[in-house]
């Protein structure tokens, strides 16, 4: 599980992201919060500008673009949290947020799929199976006999 230490956000044993490179935004959360809902600055905005990061490999900045981009503004990936009442659980649930969501960007993509066929077995198997279905509907739309 991704965790924040004191140096950084760690995202794998291999990439952690610096405290310098991230910054955090404070607001009003539209949450639960009782009396102090209007007071207190509880909602946490976490950014990271992935375009700039030193940190980054050229490969995992391609695959972090790749799979993500949609979720980029200008380069800047940022998560919002405001589902408890107090700032600093929001702070480290954007930065859970934050590190998983890297975290599946930058893996490796799984092993390709082999591409196999149909044994002949199973194909025969198929088109029998389709020959009883048309003789079945065949028989009930003909007509039954003057005889009955």
């Amino acid at each position: 599980m991704p965790s924040p230490t004191r140096d950084g956000l760690v995202v794998s044993p291999s990439l952690t992201i610096p405290r310098a490179e991230l910054t955090e935004r404070f607001s009003r959360s539209s949450g639960p919060g009782g009396q102090g809902v209007n007071t207190t600055d509880s909602r946490v905005e976490l950014c990271w500008d992935v375009e700039r990061s030193a940190v980054l490999s050229r490969v995992q900045r391609e695959r972090i673009v790749a799979r993500i981009g949609h979720r980029l503004a200008d380069g800047v990936l940022t998560v919002t949290a405001s589902e408890h009442r107090e700032q600093r659980r929001n702070r480290d649930a954007a930065a859970h947020r934050l590190a998983a969501l890297v975290a599946e960007a930058v893996a490796p993509p799984g092993p390709r799929r082999r591409a196999t066929r149909r044994t002949r077995g199973s194909q025969e198997r198929r088109l029998q199976a389709k020959k009883q279905r048309s003789a079945t509907k065949r028989m009930r739309s003909s007509r039954p006999s003057q005889d009955d």
